[in-house]
């Protein structure tokens, strides 16, 4: 039975360059990058030429690169960091129904703390459109949050018009680009965006370490206190391997981005192909041309998502029903909801995210389990 993995988005195994470039650093090379010695001077040359090297990757310089523990800190530190800097500002944050859990969860929060916030609802696409961002912008508007693509439909926003308008109101710009980073173009600098979120194990990297960009200049108060580290913005020891494997991972996408972006968007429109064909009633959910390359989040309906995953599991083949942060939770997701699917759609939702492994027969072989079990699952279905 072959092995195939098809959840790319929920995280990404670990590449042999990366992981021979961490491990010095568990090791011999254990220093602390804060001591003076040559151990520490080694970390520290060793985490600053990491930073150099995701900075390179959007454009930005290496002082502007805050590493972190992952996206999750990362967003956290952009909104948290942003709205008790910008207080005496105002109290009014804009973002989208459907961003990630990280910055809807921390808006909640913010709520609760007597910000006020607006969720602009997403087209049929699950697109946040410039004209609903300068709509929604009041003389309170402190912060503006719209991520770069989505992590379970793929939709790619307009950050770059959307930043223009920010830029203009002179308002704070936070993008996610946890999904997007190392995938497409990113310059910080044409998108005018202040804060950008970057998680490594999205890009071969490993678990628990990220970064966040912050726009020279940009003032924030700190989330994580006890030390004057990354620019006095994190507090905490750095995750110096982890810090080193998310340079190489960033080094390697850059030079691998538009090879592996076309070669995924073929394998994708294969994919596409192949399910419309053998399988009726389906449909694909997020903008049909604007989306991360490999990405596709197909609907089934008649069939329930996790009987689907199981009996994909089964033959081999890994995918999911949305967000692997929101893996635990029974309700419908919040990122379909907010497209307003139809619950029989929400709950026979897939997410298929390819990556570098992914061959045409992984998918040749994978839509030919789709089309069977589909067929039976759909027989046991009991009818209206």
């Amino acid at each position: 039975m072959p092995s195939i993995y098809l959840d790319h988005s929920a995280t990404t195994p670990v590449g042999e360059e990366i992981l021979q470039a961490m491990l010095p650093f568990l090791s011999d090379r254990f220093g602390n990058a804060s001591s003076i010695h040559q151990y520490g001077q080694e970390a520290r040359a060793a985490v600053e030429h990491a930073r150099e090297q995701v900075a390179r990757v959007i454009n930005a310089r290496e002082s502007e690169i805050i590493f972190v523990s992952g996206g999750t800190e990362a967003d956290n530190l952009a909104i948290l960091g942003s709205a008790a800097a910008l207080k005496e500002k105002g109290n009014h944050i804009i973002t989208s129904l459907i961003e990630h859990q990280a910055v809807i969860q921390t808006c909640e929060h913010l709520e609760k703390q007597g910000y006020e916030v607006t969720y602009l609802e997403p087209d049929q696409h699950g697109m946040t459109h410039p004209g609903q961002v300068e709509e929604a912008i009041r003389p309170e508007t402190i912060l503006i949050t719209v991520m770069h693509s989505n992590n379970e439909i793929g939709t790619i926003n307009p950050v770059g018009e959307i930043g223009k308008i920010v830029h203009e109101k002179n308002i704070r710009f936070h993008t996610d680009a946890v999904q997007s980073f190392g995938k497409l173009p990113i310059d910080v600098n044409v998108i005018n965006v202040d804060l950008l979120s970057i998680s490594a194990h999205k890009i071969y990297g490993p678990k628990g370490v990220g970064a966040l960009y912050v726009h020279q200049g940009t003032a924030m108060a700190k989330v994580i206190h006890g030390g004057e580290h990354e620019r006095n913005k994190r507090g905490g020891t750095e995750n110096v391997a982890g810090i080193v494997a998310l340079g190489k991972a960033a080094e390697i996408s850059l030079n691998l981005m538009a090879s592996e972006a076309q070669r995924l968007m073929l394998l994708q429109d294969k994919f596409w192909q192949e399910i419309r064909e053998r399988i009726p009633d389906v449909s694909l959910n997020g903008h049909p041309d604007e989306r991360i390359p490999g990405h596709l989040s197909v609907s089934f309906p008649g069939v329930e998502a996790e009987s689907l995953l199981i009996s994909l599991d089964l033959k081999g083949i890994a995918a999911s029903s949305g967000s692997a942060c929101a893996s635990g939770s029974n309700a419908p997701s919040h990122v379909l909801a907010g497209l307003k699917l139809p619950l029989e759609k929400m709950k026979g939702t897939i997410r298929f995210s390819l990556g570098r492994t992914n061959t045409e027969d992984h998918i040749e072989y994978t839509a030919q389990v789709l089309q069977e079990t589909i067929e039976r699952l759909r027989a046991l279905a009991p009818t209206a």
